[in-house]
């Protein structure tokens, strides 16, 4: 079952994040400026973010197997759109489809886990399924460069689409269906809505650093790193591919790690929030260090960074935890919106923050060091809203 998911996840992980190692063929075929840019890769938040609040409700009442199978066929049809695009319109029409078919890949799981296995074993899935997504990055970047003089960018696409019709059949036939006695429970819950997930304490603490310091790890991860490393650090598009493939490296193992650790640091009394925390100033270090570094900012900067920033994942299942089982695949979904909201809004506004400072008379690096820097000063805001002192949220230590 765990495996079935994972594909699932994988796939997901390589549309997110093909848009960066693509970016210069279709900077250049389609004549694309950085907002431009920013918008046609958050198109796949977009969509994956719209779909999160009935997505909460419909896990609850159908399960993970029935909805995921569903949603999973409208990523075949995106694929098919953006392969046959013609210009900016369909090529982001082509995305934001992409994100909605694979939006409950993550979600799905996390809410089957919630139900079926213990809490440590919970931060262990989560962590491993995030390892899966790192493999998808991985994929993503240097076999993705390679394979686009051979199948060129649409028949890319068109080999995505094959993958996800064998994923399909795969969970089709592994992943078992949701039981009817839990599903009834739900149908006749008075808290069916999203009110009790937004009003809960925890939830709140958690929401600003969910969507700036998780969500903008994910938009510099899977989109701004390529960038930077081009247009700033000055590498070729083989060099910048390279660069995001050891990223995404970093990542998996990262994810490794922590799957491996987080039941021994549960049972020494280290709750996800310590160590989110803890370990959140470090990513920040990160951050503001490969700003001022400019154009020595190589992928190993970027690297400490999104390995740095993996404690805010954590934010996740801690989330899942504090709620209910009958409520788990509403409170992650409404939490994962917010992730996903973020990813959105920084890597358009990175964008647009590129465009406006260039058009301010700036030059190509300081632009760059501007914009991340207004993001920077937004991820010391969700790290500060932390220390909040709501009132305690029942399975959290």
């Amino acid at each position: 079952m765990f495996l079935a998911f994972a594909c699932a996840y994988f796939i997901s992980a390589v549309l997110r994040a093909v848009t960066a190692t693509m970016a210069p063929v279709l900077t250049k075929e389609f004549s694309l400026s950085s907002g431009d840019l920013g918008l046609l890769a958050g198109g796949y938040f977009l969509g994956f973010a719209a779909m999160q609040l009935p997505l909460g409700k419909w896990l609850d009442r159908f399960g993970p197997k029935r909805v995921l199978l569903c949603l999973l066929s409208v990523a075949v049809l995106g694929c098919a759109v953006l392969a046959m695009s013609s210009g900016f319109i369909s090529l982001l029409a082509g995305r934001i489809l992409t994100g909605v078919g694979v939006c409950a890949c993550l979600m799905a799981p996390l809410t089957a886990y919630r139900r079926w296995f213990a809490p440590e074993l919970q931060l262990r899935a989560n962590s491993w399924m995030l390892m899966s997504g790192s493999l998808g990055m991985v994929a993503a970047t240097l076999p993705v460069q390679a394979l686009l003089p051979v199948l060129g960018w649409r028949g890319i696409f068109v080999v995505i689409a094959g993958l996800v019709l064998i994923v399909i059949a795969v969970i089709a036939l592994l992943v078992p269906r949701w039981q009817t006695a839990a599903t009834a429970a739900v149908q006749n819950s008075k808290d069916s809505g999203y009110g009790p997930i937004f009003a809960q304490p925890y939830f709140r603490k958690m929401a600003w650093l969910g969507f700036f310091n998780y969500g903008g790890m994910v938009a510099v991860q899977s989109l701004w790193a390529g960038p930077w490393m081009v247009q700033v650090a000055g590498h070729t598009p083989q060099q910048a591919a390279q660069g995001l493939f050891n990223i995404n490296v970093c990542m998996l193992l990262s994810f490794l790690l922590w799957g491996w650790l987080n039941p021994k640091l549960v049972a020494r009394g280290y709750s996800a929030e310590i160590l989110i925390k803890l370990g959140m100033p470090l990513s920040l270090l990160a951050l503001f260090g490969s700003i001022a570094l400019g154009a020595q900012a190589h992928w190993w900067a970027w690297a400490a960074f999104c390995v740095l920033s993996t404690f805010a994942s954590l934010s996740q299942p801690a989330v899942g935890m504090a709620f209910p089982a009958h409520l788990a695949g509403r409170a992650l979904s409404g939490f994962n919106l917010l992730i996903f909201s973020g990813v959105f809004v920084v890597q358009w506004g990175i964008g647009l923050g590129v465009d406006a400072f260039l058009a301010l008379g700036f030059s190509k690096i300081q632009a760059f060091q501007a914009a991340f820097t207004l993001y920077g000063i937004c991820c010391l805001g969700g790290y500060a809203a932390l220390f909040r002192k709501p009132k305690p949220a029942a399975g959290l230590g």
